[in-house]
């Protein structure tokens, strides 16, 4: 009997031990890369009682997300010419530890929309086995940091100096623009991927421990300024896709096929950039672009390439898209919502601006955050499939563009605008 309570509560705590992990929030899009949570929203069935910020801190400039694994949280900001990664404490927002190195506010080749954008991008992406984390700075600095040797560096190198990659070209006769490095580092295997939009190849997979280059990309286009990669399979294939100034590129990540290109979808605008990262669903990838596409489209993705599926008239600017449960999500200029299945428009609606990213939260709602501090909690079409349902709003948290996108664990809520505020919050109930 002993034995049994034993074994019991043993199994107790390793649930528990999985629910906390399952909480971390420790990359580009959260745990499933996908803007999906566990976590509930907090609506109590009658209001939405988000109290005051439970802390608040600076941290210097950027639209670099935050990272959160157990009581850690982790985000990059600039000031006085340094990058710095921050390490605080999920709880109260106190300083652990942090690191810093030398690099301009903006990239060296960087040109254009200075006036809405400075200090690093790219979101940290946090390695779970070794406890290293990746960062990459707009000037081209990736950097291996050991945390749990407060923020050690562990390797570096900078991707300008060693593959000597030009500017970004000039694409459809419009401005010229290059915004330096933007696209999340992603850990994979043994390898760190980065797409570094060089001569030599789109992506490149470095080895995470020493930072060795172990393979690069069949497809040499250019960088396409998304937030990150996303891993996807395709049959038995594992790959990952992203969208580069050219094209919607899909690499094999297997044994014998590394970098090589299994699909390719033409997608290019006459702004260069993107934006949106693509969201994935089993073989199915969701791309979109406003300016000169304007347009939102599902491919299809198989060994033997890429299909065209649906093509709709509407579009993300920034915001990435979720999709969840047979419907997607984005907001831009208002909330909207399609069908996955048919791309057919559902519906769309709220106050919202050009600056903004959601997540779907596990009761199945979602949380909007955007503009210049809106978050705003909306009902899914599971709840309201004919019409765009606003349960709750907190107005007013900061007063610049909120860029990054907003990260939630442990029943928290930290928020951040491209300034470098940074505000926690205690999500309602258990």
């Amino acid at each position: 009997m002993k034995t049994t309570a034993i074994r019991l509560a043993t199994g107790i705590l390793l649930l528990a031990s999985n629910d906390l992990q399952s909480e971390d929030w420790p990359h580009w899009r959260g745990p499933s890369r996908n803007g999906i949570v566990k976590q509930h929203s907090g609506w109590q069935g009658g209001g939405w009682p988000l109290q005051q910020a439970i802390w608040q801190a600076k941290i210097g400039e950027g639209a670099s997300a935050p990272v959160v694994v157990g009581d850690r949280l982790w985000v990059m900001g600039w000031k006085d010419g340094q990058d710095t990664l921050h390490c605080l404490d999920i709880q109260t927002g106190k300083s652990i530890w942090q690191q810093s190195y030398e690099c301009p506010q903006y990239g060296r080749h960087s040109y254009g929309d200075k006036g809405i954008y400075s200090g690093p991008s790219a979101c940290p992406s946090y390695d779970h086995d070794s406890g290293y984390m990746y960062t990459l700075s707009t000037d081209g600095d990736l950097i291996c940091w050991d945390t749990r040797q407060r923020g050690k560096r562990v390797w570096s190198l900078n991707l300008y100096d060693t593959y000597k990659v030009p500017q970004r070209p000039l694409v459809g006769g419009r401005k010229m623009r290059d915004y330096g490095y933007t696209t999340a580092p992603l850990v994979h295997g043994d390898w760190v991927i980065v797409e570094v939009g060089d001569d030599e190849g789109n992506l490149m997979g470095f080895d995470k421990t020493s930072g060795k280059r172990s393979w690069v990309s069949q497809s040499h286009d250019p960088a396409g300024h998304t937030g990150g990669l996303v891993p996807m399979q395709v049959g038995k294939i594992p790959c990952v896709a992203v969208l580069t100034i050219n094209n919607l590129l899909v690499v094999r990540l297997d044994k014998g096929h590394l970098g090589q290109t299994l699909a390719e979808f033409p997608w290019t605008t006459d702004f260069a950039n993107s934006i949106a990262t693509p969201a994935v669903q089993g073989n199915s990838v969701l791309i979109t672009s406003e300016y000169n596409q304007y347009a939102i489209a599902r491919i299809d993705v198989t060994a033997a390439g890429a299909k065209l599926v649906w093509k709709q008239p509407h579009a993300s600017g920034v915001c990435s898209p979720v999709i969840h449960k047979g419907y997607v999500y984005w907001c831009w200029r208002g909330v909207y919502c399609l069908d996955f299945a048919t791309g057919k428009p559902l519906w769309r609606g709220g106050r919202f601006g050009a600056t903004g990213s959601c997540l779907v939260t596990g009761d199945d709602r979602l949380m909007v955050w955007a503009d210049r501090g809106e978050l705003v909690l909306v009902e899914t079409a599971l709840r309201s499939p004919k019409r765009y349902t606003e349960l709750g709003r907190k107005s007013g948290i900061f007063k610049r563009d909120v860029w990054p996108h907003l990260a939630i664990a442990g029943g928290r809520v930290v928020c951040r605008d491209r300034d470098g505020n940074l505000k926690c919050f205690q999500l309602p109930g258990k």
